[in-house]
C-alpha cells in the first residue's frame, strides 16, 4: 500500500471511531423512560400534539433537562412498569408511583417528588358510604399493582367484591356505568376525575387513608439517581416545582 494511501486509510479509520465513540456518547445520554398514559393529571395523552403531558412529564423533563439526559418515553400498563425498571428494560418509570418497602428491594428510588394517599370515590348523592368500613360487601374498583389494591385486599379482604381494573380510566368508567360501587384509589387522580369528567356525577368521601409519598423508579445502582436527586431539589430551592404544581394542583401545601 503506498503512503498516500495508507494515510487515507488512516483518517477514514480515524473518522470512523470516532464517529462511533460519538454514537456510543450520545447513547449514554439517552435514557429510556417509561410510564403509565392512564393516571391523570399526572400522565396523559394529549389530544391535539400526540405528546404525553402532566405533572409527572414536566417534572421529568425539567429533570433531564437539568440532569443533562435526553428521555425516550414509552408507555406500558402501570403493572408491567416496575418490572421493566427491575429488569432493565427501561433505565427509570415515573407514573405516581409509590415507594414501598418491597417495591425498593428491586428498584432504587428518587427522593420523594410528591405527597400523597388514597380516597373513596362513590356516585354523586351516595351517603351510604363515609369511610372504608362503609364498603364491605360492594363491589370497589381499583387498578391492578397499585398500592390502593394491595390496601384493599388487606383490610377489606374476602368482606369486599375487590374489582382490579388495568387503568384508571377503566375504574371510573365502571364506576359510572354501575358495574362497580366505589373506587378507591391515589387521592390526586380520584380528586381530579371529581373535578372534571366526573363533575356533578360523583363524589369523594371519607379521610385519607395511608400516606404515600411518589418517587422515581431507577434501575439499582443508576447512574442517573443522584444527579436526578440534585436537580430535584434544586428545583425545589428556587420555586420552579411550585410553579409545576400550581400548574396542574393550584397553591401547593406546606406538607410538599
Amino acid at each position: 500500500m503506498n503512503q498516500s494511501l495508507l494515510k487515507s486509510f488512516s483518517l477514514a479509520s480515524a473518522l470512523t471511531l470516532g464517529l462511533g465513540l460519538s454514537s456510543l456518547g450520545q447513547a449514554a445520554d439517552t435514557v429510556n423512560a417509561v410510564t403509565d398514559p392512564s393516571f391523570v393529571p399526572f400522565e396523559m395523552m394529549d389530544k391535539d400534539s400526540g405528546e404525553m403531558v402532566g405533572f409527572d412529564m414536566d417534572i421529568l423533563r425539567e429533570i433531564a433537562d437539568r440532569a443533562g439526559f435526553d428521555i425516550n418515553l414509552r408507555t406500558m400498563d402501570f403493572n408491567g412498569i416496575i418490572p421493566a425498571v427491575q429488569t432493565g428494560n427501561a433505565d427509570l418509570a415515573i407514573a405516581g408511583i409509590t415507594i414501598t418497602d418491597e417495591r425498593e428491594k428491586i428498584v432504587d428510588f428518587s427522593d420523594p417528588y410528591y405527597d400523597s394517599g388514597l380516597r373513596i370515590l362513590v356516585p354523586a348523592g351516595d351517603d351510604s358510604v363515609q369511610d372504608l368500613s362503609d364498603l364491605e360487601g360492594k363491589r370497589i374498583g381499583t387498578k391492578i399493582g397499585s398500592t390502593s389494591y394491595d390496601y384493599l385486599q388487606k383490610h377489606l379482604g374476602d368482606k369486599a367484591d375487590i374489582k382490579p381494573y388495568p387503568g384508571s380510566a377503566d375504574m371510573y368508567l365502571a364506576l359510572m356505568g354501575g358495574s362497580v360501587d366505589a373506587v378507591f384509589y391515589d387521592a390526586p387522580n380520584v380528586g381530579y376525575f371529581a373535578k372534571t369528567k366526573g363533575e356533578g356525577k360523583a363524589q369523594v368521601v371519607g379521610p385519607l387513608y395511608e400516606g404515600q409519598q411518589y418517587g422515581i423508579a431507577f434501575t439499582s445502582g443508576s447512574q442517573w439517581r443522584e444527579p436526578a436527586n440534585e436537580a430535584l431539589a434544586a428545583m425545589k430551592e428556587d420555586g420552579t416545582y411550585a410553579e409545576i404544581y400550581k400548574k396542574w394542583f393550584g397553591e401547593m401545601p406546606d406538607s410538599q
